[in-house]
């Protein structure tokens, strides 16, 4: 059978359409080439994106490199060194093209250091080394001894690529730790000063209160002492009319007119008081002296509701007259510690009450209660001024917060009390009474 002709051909196909080829299939292609074509843009953008993070990346890394003031070099197994930075080429004067391909070895100052340096740093394996001080080779030729660290570097597969070393000269870092040093002294003497400031802040304000308080005892005892002084000297008369014989008559006239009988009736008083006068100026003294030795931590049994009230007495002598507290208090809770240091951190939280109080409109009033609990003495002290805000009550214990105008507060009160109760096996809390006001808790360990 012979092929059919073009005649034919051209009568069975349509003009532009190539034999056994669909117009549909045509379609398909053009939408394939168009996606294929949009996907490339999306991957040329992404790839573009990519590249300039990854140039950020290096330049980050660069300018790290750059800052670094350590000495820092990256080498292979062999200690051939691939990369370092600027300040090892300001330690040994040599550029970095220039130390690329030579030995680490060579830094150090003589063949025994390096060699020490080989054992030390690859003798280990690919582990971490840690403060090697080795000597280097300045750039003037001298050794220089730094301090080296050591990190291995991996591949994907975990395969060992070498280590990077990073190192710092030890004169520098003897300098650092010396300033640091003297850094450190410099704070813990300014930390004594301010607390010898506050323990001299409270004493003063307690000055008034004390000054009072042995006003009565001492105007008593110097009164009778005037009255004794007087009677002596009517008893020297009576008795000298005595001594030079005089009559029965004129004793007995001497007797009534110097009212020796009055002045007999009246001794025992006269010296009993002043001998109150004198243990009450002598009880005053010994408190003070407790509360002046607060720097020496002397461990005693000692009763706190006696603490408590002596605290009260002498703060109430300088706060407000409509001041007032309310005490609720068991006849004793025995403690052991330093009566001194409690009955600092029971003044500075009776004042810190005191001026709060003071800011509400009702008079201030404080109330101190408390109770034992398996072993644990919890003494609650509520006042009824405004409270603590809450975005501060977290805060209140902060050495150097206070609320409290400039030259009213040091900001240290309640920071050393939270310190004190601490060292007694204690704990020291703030909060607000549902009723209104704070409420500080100390809690401490029964004796």
């Amino acid at each position: 059978m012979s092929p059919p002709s073009d005649d034919a051909l051209r009568h069975t196909a349509h003009p532009g359409e190539i034999v056994g080829v669909s117009e549909d299939v045509w379609m398909e292609v053009i939408d394939k080439m168009d996606q294929v074509y949009s996907d490339l843009l999306q991957y040329e953008v992404a790839l573009e994106q990519k590249n300039a993070k990854l140039e950020e990346s290096q330049q980050f890394i660069l300018s790290v490199l750059t800052s670094m003031s350590d000495i820092m070099l990256v080498c292979d197994r062999h200690g051939i060194i691939q990369d370092a930075n600027r300040s090892l080429e300001a330690f040994c004067g040599r550029g970095v093209d220039a130390l690329r391909g030579t030995s680490l070895f060579e830094l150090f100052v003589d063949p025994l250091a390096a060699e020490e340096a080989r054992r030390r740093l690859f003798g280990q394996g690919a582990k971490e080394v840690h403060d090697c001080e080795l000597p280097l080779r300045a750039r003037d030729g001298s050794a220089v001894p730094v301090s080296l660290n050591c990190t291995p570097r991996f591949n994907a597969v975990g395969k060992s690529l070498g280590m990077v070393m990073t190192g710092r000269p030890v004169g520098e870092l003897r300098r650092a730790y010396q300033a640091l040093h003297e850094a450190h002294e410099d704070l813990k003497r300014t930390q004594q000063q301010l607390l010898h400031a506050e323990k001299m802040a409270s004493l003063g304000r307690l000055v008034a209160g004390v000054a009072h308080e042995l006003n009565n005892p001492i105007s008593f005892v110097l009164g009778n002492v005037h009255a004794l002084q007087r009677y002596a000297g009517r008893l020297a008369g009576y008795l000298g009319t005595i001594h030079r014989g005089a009559d029965a008559e004129e004793v007995e006239a001497a007797r009534r007119s110097l009212r020796i009988d009055r002045i007999l009736d009246d001794l025992p008083s006269l010296i009993e008081g002043t001998i109150e006068g004198a243990e009450r100026t002598r009880a005053i003294v010994d408190g003070l002296k407790r509360f002046s030795a607060m720097d020496r931590d002397e461990v005693e049994d000692f009763d706190l509701v006696e603490v408590v009230e002596r605290a009260v007495r002498w703060v109430c002598k300088t706060a407000r007259e409509d001041f007032r507290v309310e005490l609720a208090l068991p006849p004793r809770i025995a403690l052991r510690g330093s009566p001194g240091r409690i009955q600092q951190v029971v003044t500075n939280l009776i004042e810190n009450a005191r001026d709060a109080a003071s800011a509400g409109e009702a008079p201030p009033t404080l109330r101190i209660s408390a109770s034992l609990d398996a072993g644990r003495v919890r003494m609650c002290f509520d006042d009824n001024g405004p409270g603590v805000p809450a975005e501060i009550l977290g805060r209140i214990f902060d050495p150097f917060f206070t609320t409290k105008p400039v030259g009213k507060g040091t900001g240290l009160g309640l920071s050393i009390s939270y310190g004190i109760v601490e060292r007694h096996g204690g704990t020291l809390a703030a909060e607000n009474r549902p009723e209104g006001g704070a409420r500080l808790v100390l809690t401490l360990p029964e004796a």
